[in-house]
Order: structure tokens, then C-alpha cells, then sequence
């Protein structure tokens, strides 16, 4: 008897492998923004909605990410709001319905042989600056500094250097003299000493400080045709997604590191746990978003993107919290 109740076990799990969802989902780097997404993973909630996820890494950044989407060889991304705006200054219709990471998260490290002094904005001029890749949200901070101080753009070289230890080891090597990044990469560059944090904008005051306000990043987003057309695979995204969110905001970063696939991880397992504590206040608790929020990034998009700034940009087209809320009341 108790054969055949594993057999027919066995039968039920290949046959729902065999009936779950194909969706693909494209991650732009594996930065600390993009946590909640394979944590989900890690906890099984994807599989638990009934889906079958084929993950892609575009470990150059997220712009990669974003043209695979509009050229539609990925369902779904992980991404950066502000992308959402960029896209529809460009007339194309892309979405985001969960946040991720409520804040920047970003940083701008020197090398030891730095000789930026952020209370002297004029010294940047002749840096070469490490970002994770052209048109990135590392990209836009940078600029907006620039702007802001009345600094030409072409005073700096920009060099795209990715995420990660890939970041730390171009700062390391000097083949930058400043790196803007993220988490692990913020950790990794003190813990190893390569270097110093020089504007910090992972707490809501630094990025009001650079920003002027908080400054929404990660987002699950996708086209408004895509959307339209599978309103159900997207609704179990989100569940899975707002559970992870939920999780996190009630576990420590030993737990949320042990969810994680081995890929994930950078560098030393001590030292990015420690990354994920110095990371754990950018993540949203409820995956909604601030419409206040969302003002930032289109303030430093105008400010030296000239589509964006030419376009009258209806936020409201930009993100839904539709999903959100009928995740949220399915869970209550």
C-alpha cells in the first residue's frame, strides 16, 4: 500500500511539473536591489504558484535587461523603475507591478588613491568612474551629480564594470579611480579595504541628500501587452514575489542568505551576509508603490535626459499596484 501511495505521489508531482507554467524572467545583475527575486526562487514560491521559471542573468546591467524585454525575448524583468520612464519617453509601454528595493541602494566608493573630495564637487572632474553598464541607474547617478554641480558630462570617463566583485576588482586594479555599485560590492570594497564609501545613498537620508527624495530602484516589470495578455501568470508572480517580500522583512540575513542559490553569492559567504544586513533597509515590505516616490526618478531623468525631459510623463502609466492589492487580499 505504501508503494502504490508513493507511486501515485510521484505520478501527482511529475504531473504537475509536467502542467506548470513556462514563464521567463531576466534579472539584470545580481546586485542586492534584486534580492527578493531569488529568494522567491530559493523559497520555492514560484513553484508553489504553479510556474515554471527560466531565469536569464545580464550580469552587464540592467539596460541589457531592458531590450531584451522590448525585443520580447524575455516575458518579465527585473529591473529598475526609472527604466519605466525612460521607455515611455521613447513611446513604449512598460510596467512595473511590484517594487522591490524602495530605495537606491547605491554608493560612490573611491580608491586608495582616490582624490575626490565630495565637499569639493569640482575634484570628480577627470575621474574615470566604474559603473555596472551604460544607461544604468549607476549611469543616472552619476550624471544627476554632475548636473546638479554644474560639472560638465564630459569632464569624467564613464566605464562599465558590472556588479559585484567584477566591480570591486576594477576599483582594486585602478582600471577606475571611483565606482558607483551596490551592495555586495559596497561591503566587499571596505571589508577588503580597496577602498572607502564616499556618498552613501542605501539610507533614506543619503538619497534625499543626492537625490532629493527617496529614490525607488528593483522592480518586477514587463510590457502593457504582455501584461494584458496574461493577467494570470503576472497575478502569480506577484503572489510569489509580495510572500517573499513578507518573508524577508521577518527573517535574518543568515536565513536569507541560506535561501539562496550558490551563484548568487559573491565572494566570502560572512562578508555578504554582511552586505544583505547593510541592504536589508532598502527592500519593500509590501512590494506597493509611493506615488511620492516615484517623482524622484522622473526629476532625475529630466534633468539631463532630453527625451524625458521633452515628454510629458504620465506616472500613472508607469507602474500598477493592482496586482499588489489582490496578492495582499488573497493572503488575508
Amino acid at each position: 500500500m505504501r508503494k502504490l501511495m508513493l507511486a501515485l505521489a510521484a505520478t501527482v508531482a511529475f504531473a504537475a511539473a509536467a502542467h506548470a507554467e513556462p514563464v521567463r524572467i531576466s534579472v539584470g545583475s545580481y546586485n542586492l536591489n534584486n534580492l527578493p527575486f531569488p529568494v522567491a526562487a530559493g523559497l520555492g514560491l514560484y513553484k508553489k504558484q504553479g510556474l515554471d521559471v527560466t531565469v536569464e542573468n545580464f550580469a552587464s546591467g540592467g539596460s541589457k535587461t531592458l531590450q531584451a524585454l522590448v525585443a520580447g525575448s524575455t516575458d518579465i524583468a527585473v529591473g529598475f523603475y526609472d527604466h519605466t520612464i525612460q521607455m515611455q519617453s521613447q513611446n513604449k509601454s512598460v510596467v512595473g507591478f511590484v517594487e522591490l528595493a524602495r530605495n537606491s541602494g547605491l554608493v560612490l566608493a573611491g580608491g586608495k588613491n582616490a582624490t575626490f573630495d565630495p565637499a569639493k564637487p569640482e575634484t570628480i572632474k577627470g575621474a574615470k568612474i566604474g559603473i555596472t553598464a551604460p544607461g544604468s541607474s549607476s549611469d543616472f547617478f552619476v550624471r544627476y551629480y554632475l548636473q546638479r554641480h554644474k560639472i560638465p558630462a564630459d569632464s569624467v570617463s564613464l566605464i562599465g564594470v558590472g556588479s559585484g566583485s567584477a566591480a570591486v576588482a576594477a576599483l582594486e586594479q585602478g582600471k577606475v579611480d571611483l565606482l558607483v555599485n551596490y551592495d555586495p560590492a559596497a561591503t566587499f570594497i571596505v571589508a577588503k579595504g580597496v577602498g572607502k564609501i564616499l556618498i552613501d545613498a542605501r539610507s533614506d537620508e543619503g538619497a534625499k541628500e543626492i537625490y532629493g527624495g527617496i529614490y525607488p530602484t528593483s522592480v518586477l516589470y514587463a510590457t502593457q501587452s504582455y501584461i494584458d495578455a496574461n493577467p494570470e501568470t503576472i497575478q502569480k508572480v506577484t503572489n510569489a514575489t509580495v510572500e517573499a517580500l513578507k518573508w524577508m522583512n521577518t527573517h535574518t540575513a543568515e536565513e536569507i542568505v541560506a535561501t539562496l542559490p550558490a551563484e548568487f553569492i559573491s565572494g566570502d559567504k560572512e562578508t555578504y551576509t554582511q552586505a544583505v544586513t547593510n541592504a536589508k533597509a532598502i527592500f519593500s515590505t509590501d512590494g506597493k508603490f509611493n506615488t511620492t516616490d516615484i517623482e524622484t526618478p522622473l526629476a532625475v531623468l529630466k534633468s539631463f535626459n532630453e527625451k524625458v525631459a521633452a515628454k510629458t510623463i504620465d506616472l500613472s502609466k508607469t507602474y500598477t499596484n493592482t496586482f499588489v492589492d489582490k496578492a495582499q487580499a488573497l493572503a488575508n
